[in-house]
């Protein structure tokens, strides 16, 4: 087992590490079993609620081990239900995280990084560029905030918050497979979905892993030229490219790729790039999201009538391409899709 310190999160080992850590702490096998079920099925933040360890066992825990959960800067509250966190970190970095309850489900906005390195010109997240990536424990970590601030068990999360998730895919991956454990947090692979911009060295590993984790593709435009301007940050991954790792995606996975489209008024909202779309989508496997663009602030980018929002749906299903219609969650609390952003040093310094 690797050396510990103080500081040192008791969520970050193994099931064996924490196996070893009980014989070396002198406490019975059957200990492990009990602090295991603590730290990987029940998720308590708190040595104190592990009840049924002797006071004495705790004690030598609390001694090695702390748990380093997010602290919460701000709560938000959407008229639809919704609600947005502010949540610090232990080196006083933020990131947003949303919960989003609907019919007695509750889905989990999750982001990957403090900010993001890709400069997409519809988001608000890369205005103050990338701070740093998260590590797997604290993208978890707000799926475990949300289930416990609602009183109920999150049923699925999107990696769809503030970050690119395939430029930081290790963590990224580990995260999905902490939520996935049947022995832990248990959520369906298939509830489990990951949105990237198009990173194909991150989708290429992607269609190899062995589970049913699913893949969103962030297209907004089918035009090589409009999504370079949209999206410069992923202009070195073509089209074309994009386009071969995605049936090379489909092909090792049997799964369907969804692609986003958030439709901005006379950008990607012209017949053109209408035409582009249908021909880039038909004849493969994929679902569509159309959703209109929520407005950000200080953004001369706005969204398309909901009549073009229409009319791009009636002709993507005429060309056999399943779409839907997204509706937005939380976007009077801008807490929608390309609305999450670095904002801690302006609620903390208010």
């Amino acid at each position: 087992m690797n050396p510990r310190t103080k500081s040192q999160d008791i969520r970050d080992l193994s099931q064996n590490d924490i196996r070893e850590l009980v014989t070396e702490l002198g406490q019975p096998a059957f200990r492990a079993k009990q602090l295991i079920e603590w730290v990987f099925e029940k998720n308590v933040c708190s040595f104190d609620d592990m009840t049924n360890l002797p006071k004495a066992f705790r004690e030598q825990l609390k001694e090695a081990f702390a748990f380093d959960t997010p602290t919460e800067l701000t709560k938000q509250v959407s008229k639809d239900g919704s609600r947005k966190y502010l949540l610090e970190y232990h080196d006083g970095i933020s990131v947003e995280t949303v919960g989003m309850p609907r019919r007695n489900k509750l889905s989990v906005c999750v982001s990957t990084q403090a900010g993001c390195g890709m400069g997409c010109a519809f988001c608000a997240t890369g205005l103050n560029g990338l701070k740093r990536s998260l590590t797997a424990q604290e993208i978890v970590d707000q799926v475990l905030h949300v289930s416990n601030d609602f009183g109920e068990r999150a049923t699925s999360v999107v990696f769809m918050g503030q970050g690119e998730p395939f430029a930081n895919y290790d963590e990224v991956l580990k995260a999905l497979r902490i939520l996935n454990d049947p022995d832990g947090i248990g959520i369906g692979a298939r509830h489990l979905t990951v949105s990237t911009s198009g990173v194909i060295p991150g989708i290429l590993k992607f269609a190899d892993i062995p589970e049913q984790f699913t893949l969103a593709v962030s297209l907004h435009s089918a035009i090589q030229s409009t999504r370079n301007k949209l999206m410069p940050g992923v202009k070195k991954y073509t089209l074309l490219r994009l386009h071969e790792a995605l049936q090379l995606y489909t092909e090792k996975t049997g799964r369907r790729p969804t692609y986003e489209y958030a439709m901005i008024e006379g950008v990607n909202d012209t017949n053109p790039e209408m035409q582009a779309l249908c021909d880039f989508c038909e004849g493969t496997l994929c679902h569509v999201n159309l959703i209109q663009l929520n407005d950000i602030e200080g953004s001369p980018l706005k969204p398309s009538p909901i009549h073009k929002v229409e009319d791009l749906q009636r002709r993507l299903e005429s060309r056999g391409i399943e779409t839907t219609i997204r509706n937005s969650r939380g976007n009077d609390i801008d807490a929608a899709c390309g609305q999450l952003k670095q904002r801690f040093k302006v609620q903390k310094n208010a």
